[in-house]
């Protein structure tokens, strides 16, 4: 490991190489950096960052947000980085870091970083979408390791742009496993102090696994196309008390998990992240980060039958709710109730699901008001004793099909 007074001297030498070379490199007049002791892919980079930007830049510029974000949701590393996401921002978080993840031309397309290096990273734009590739920003670790397709580090005074000579970068591709195509980089950032031998390695195991989580991502995928010719089937219970199975095979959801599955089972063409976060938590502060989260989860769970942009599931569902209604659209009333369970989901807090639970219970019991079917009445009674109303209207009316009337008479 370095020490302070190491590290503060080689800032001090490639300072000095800096105030003497780069003047001489923007007035495009004969030097010789490589003599000082600078790298020579550094003193390759500084000319070539020349013909682009000045040295006195002060932040990268920004690529525009909306082109950004949907580059982001497209891109394969996202559900690699959401995979290893705990990881790096412990990384982050022990190593005062500032983690980012590029794309193939260097624009910046996720970040995490403590306060320390967050604050600093938003003062030069080392945020989604800046742009760091050469010609934007001049000489930095991201662009390096992309031209040089290997891991590289940029220290101090090796950045061409003044602005970023207080850090240290290590930055390492990130390959496409199948074809070997670079899908950007990855790249660890903080303080020119706290530089350390292990850096570089670290941004390259980093990268690796990154590879990895995509190889495993187009790994399940596959398997998911090859489920999909023969769907599963989901049968989902949500009346009274609820329940689960896959294939037959009975699910230990959470009850947000359960909410979820209800909400896409009652919205089969799908539901967008922000269309579902709204029908599970309404105002309730909860990030989409933390339904991404869920979402994750639950897709493990279902062997990976859940579909996003948008999200819906990705099986054969069976359903009571839906049979319930189905049944009264047929105007099978008694079969209605023999499949009505009790209340949708209860206890739950999703103000969609309230909403859609209380149209069923008015549904049925209208249905039940219309055609007080004896057999009928009696079961839905049994479900809901409280509904006295209920039990008083149909006191008073003989059944409509002629049969014996029951004790509630």
């Amino acid at each position: 490991m370095f020490t302070r007074a190491q590290l503060h001297r080689r800032r001090s030498h490639l300072a000095r190489a800096w105030d003497l070379h780069i003047p001489v490199i923007c007035d495009k007049r004969p030097n010789s950096a490589a003599r000082m002791g600078v790298r020579t892919e550094i003193a390759a980079s500084w000319e070539r960052s020349a013909a682009h930007v000045m040295p006195e830049v002060h932040e990268a510029p920004l690529a525009d947000v909306d082109e950004t974000r949907h580059a982001w949701e497209a891109s394969p590393l996202n559900a690699a980085v959401r995979q290893l996401e705990s990881q790096l921002q412990v990384a982050a978080d022990d190593g005062e870091l500032v983690v980012a993840v590029t794309d193939p031309a260097a624009r910046i397309l996720w970040t995490y970083g403590g306060a320390v290096m967050r604050r600093k990273a938003e003062k030069v734009n080392f945020v989604p979408g800046g742009r760091w590739d050469e010609a934007s920003v001049g000489t930095n670790a991201l662009d390096l390791a992309l031209r040089l397709d290997h891991a590289a580090t940029v220290y101090s005074a090796e950045h061409f742009s003044s602005c970023v000579h207080g850090w240290v970068c290590w930055a390492a591709p990130v390959r496409d496993p199948g074809t070997g195509r670079q899908l950007g980089v990855l790249d660890l950032s903080t303080t020119w102090d706290r530089s350390h031998p292990i850096g570089l390695a670290t941004a390259e195991a980093m990268a690796m696994l990154l590879g990895r989580e995509i190889r495993a991502t187009v790994v399940a995928a596959a398997a998911h196309d090859s489920a999909s010719s023969c769907r599963g089937l989901l049968e989902l219970k949500l009346l009274g008390q609820p329940g689960a199975q896959l294939n037959g095979a009975r699910l230990r959801l959470t009850r947000r998990q359960t909410e979820i599955l209800a909400l896409l089972a009652l919205n089969p063409d799908g539901l967008d992240l922000a269309e579902l976060h709204a029908r599970l938590y309404g105002d309730r502060p909860v990030s989409q980060g933390t339904l991404k989260a869920e979402m994750s989860q639950l897709r493990a769970a279902l062997g990976g039958g859940l579909e996003s942009r948008p999200y819906r599931i990705g099986l054969d569902v069976r359903c009571d709710v839906t049979d319930v209604l189905h049944r009264l659209r047929a105007g099978d009333v008694a079969g209605a109730v023999e499949r009505y369970g009790g209340e949708l989901l209860p206890g739950s807090e999703s103000p969609a699901l309230a909403e859609f639970g209380h149209f069923v219970t008015i549904a049925l019991r209208n249905a039940l008001l219309s055609d007080p079917h004896p057999a009928a009445v009696q079961r839905y009674l049994e479900l809901t004793p409280h509904d006295l109303d209920l039990l008083g209207s149909t006191r008073a009316r003989r059944p409509t099909d002629g049969q014996p009337q029951s004790a509630y008479d």
